[in-house]
């Protein structure tokens, strides 16, 4: 607890954050006004690996953005709220950063009373390439924009007085071959703004020499069990209880980095209308202490009563409906304002009777998964596209992908492979999906079939629209604005992964006032309607001759798309709720 008394002193508003504010930004959310610099993101940011010691390094820093060639900032330029990019108006900076660029950050800290303990430095994500030093020793060196990653920094703590970290971020966007999804450097149409350096939460955990790094967990419905490995740097012991509903329900103890079985006495599965979680705690001899939790679900593709392929979850038919969502915010970009926040996209949608979304070229923090699997809301969970600069049609091979050249590929794979491996233990996520319509597509069934041999827990959709290359457990339509079908396939499901597009610009509520655009454009709320109405009356025929998914563009607004369930400050859903869901309703029980 000391720790915990420690952080709320330091960060007290009155320190910390009298010379920052929000940069001007063309819309605001209901929560950017309640981001404090003393207090940004509180809430522990790993739900499903946590320690109850930790320090949150979330707040103001100092920053410089200097020449790529630069080894040292000299002097800083001014504050910057982390972990908000520096080109959104949240960081309080709000400025681009270049290929040409590096972007510098500094900040110091009281080090905790360790006696025998290490120190861990963990960032949840920085986009590009990080480098870190401690008290002016380098630490480590870390690329990809979406993957958390940890640093041992005791050997570098001076022990007593002020201790400092320097941070430097080189993001070449697009004009780099690192997968970035929809950030360009000259946004337009559907690409968005560049976002660079720190956009998750940095924070400190002290640990026993022998700790607990990694946490595998596989739910076996069938079984009734759970599948756990318990990594760490050093051979041992652990033992793991499960609960449910405060009730000891699992109790096991193994070997560190071995898999066992966890038996479940009471098996109870996880589904979106019933999001049952179990609570897992985890201990070492070493005093190490970590609380998880897990869901057990079950997800295949199955042949109907009819001889349909469809999607099943937990031995029953379901189909899945739900929006692309982008996960873009007009004050943090990249970055929730909130924990609010993250939870009010997933609310909205479930209320609009959606029972999943495809997480579009974008990785969210561990929050987000969070509360999908809290509330129940299933995931299809895209790669973020790499399409490295030069790349045109004639780079083409003889089956039509993109020709990688060696270190491209290299890039994309190691990210991928991080991607399914920190993502592997969310309930939630029932599929991946590695290409998006022919964006960086290359050597496609290879990297399937090696994806599927990473997680054969879950389903790997084939490329998302347009490319398939006759592989993958879905064979995936994008129509606009459709609705459409690709004819039944044995073995594969048949779904549409891009449709609608409708879109409305809502006055007050737009991010340029020209530029905007759906794939249909309608002049009122009425009108809007009346096209998404449609669309369902041409989408339930299509179910009941096997369509298993379908995924409409979009949740939100974004930037200059106009085609959202609500507007990009998330201010106005432009639906009536209570029909929409009463229409999801029906396509749902169509395909039961």
């Amino acid at each position: 607890m000391k720790l915990i008394i420690a952080l709320t002193l330091f960060c007290l508003p009155s320190l910390f954050g009298a010379d920052w504010k929000p940069a001007e930004s063309p819309l605001t959310t209901p929560w950017t006004l309640q981001v404090n610099p003393g207090h940004a993101l509180p809430e522990y940011p790993r739900p499903q690996m946590a320690r109850k010691d930790w320090i949150n390094l979330n707040g103001l820093w100092d920053y410089a953005i200097r020449p790529q060639q630069d080894s040292a900032a000299a002097k800083y330029d001014g504050r910057i709220l982390v972990p908000f990019p520096v080109e959104s108006a949240l960081s309080g900076v709000k400025q681009p950063l270049t290929p040409e660029q590096r972007l510098w950050y500094r900040r110091t800290f009281t080090a905790p009373s360790l006696k025998g303990k290490r120190l861990l430095l963990h960032f949840g994500a920085v986009d590009w390439r990080a480098e870190v030093w401690v008290n002016g020793k380098a630490i480590g060196k870390h690329e990809g924009g979406y993957d958390p990653f940890t640093f041992d920094i005791t050997a570098a703590l001076r022990g007593k007085g002020a201790e400092e970290i320097v941070v430097a971020v080189w993001d070449p966007s697009d004009s780099g071959p690192q997968p970035r999804g929809k950030q360009v450097l000259n946004p337009n149409s559907i690409w968005y703004t560049a976002v660079s350096g720190i956009w998750q939460t940095v924070w400190l955990e002290p640990v026993p020499e022998k700790s607990i790094s990694e946490l595998s967990m596989i739910p076996d419905l069938d079984g009734r069990k759970l599948r756990l490995t318990v990594h760490s740097d050093s051979p041992g012991d652990f033992t793991a209880i499960a609960r449910l509903g405060g009730k000891t329900v699992g109790r096991v103890s193994g070997k560190l980095n071995q898999e066992c079985a966890l038996p479940l006495s009471d098996v109870s599965p996880w589904s979106p209308d019933a999001p049952t979680l179990y609570d897992l705690d985890i201990s070492l001899g070493s005093g190490d202490h970590v609380t998880s939790y897990f869901g057990m679900r079950k997800i295949e593709i199955r042949q109907d009563a009819a001889g349909i392929p469809r999607l099943f979850l937990n031995g029953q038919p379901l189909f899945m409906i739900g929006p692309l969502d982008q996960g873009w915010w007009p004050d943090g970009l990249y970055t929730a304002p909130t924990d609010e926040a993250l939870r009010f996209d997933i609310e909205t949608l479930k209320k609009l009777g959606f029972n999943m979304c495809r997480k579009h070229v974008k990785v969210e923090p561990a929050r987000y998964y969070y509360w999908c699997d809290k509330l129940g809301f299933m995931v299809w969970q895209d790669m973020p596209s790499a399409m490295p600069k030069g790349h045109t049609a004639v780079r083409r091979g003889a089956a039509g992908d993109l020709e990688f050249t060696a270190p491209e590929d290299a890039i994309f794979r190691r990210e991928l492979e991080a991607l399914v491996r920190n993502l592997a233990n969310v309930t939630s996520i029932i599929a991946w999906v590695p290409f998006n319509e022919g964006w960086g597509q290359h050597d496609t069934n290879n990297i399937l079939k090696w994806v599927k041999s990473l997680d054969g827990s879950r389903l790997v959709n084939a490329p998302s629209g347009w490319e398939d290359r006759g592989y993958g457990d879905m064979k995936d339509m994008h129509e606009y604005p459709g609705p459409g079908m690709y004819p039944v396939t044995p073995g594969r499901a048949s779904v549409l992964g891009e449709f609608g597009g409708l879109g409305l610009p809502v006055e007050g509520h737009l991010w340029w006032n020209k530029r905007n655009w759906g794939y249909r454009t309608f002049e009122d709320l009425a009108k809007l309607q009346a096209g998404y109405e449609d669309l369902m009356q041409k989408l339930e025929p299509l179910v009941r001759q096997g369509l298993a998914a379908a995924i409409y563009t979009q949740t939100t607004d974004v930037e200059g798309e106009v085609n959202g369930l609500m507007t990009y400050d998330r201010k106005v859903v432009k639906y009536d709720a209570a029909k929409l869901a009463e229409w999801h309703r029906r396509i749902i029980a169509a395909g039961r």
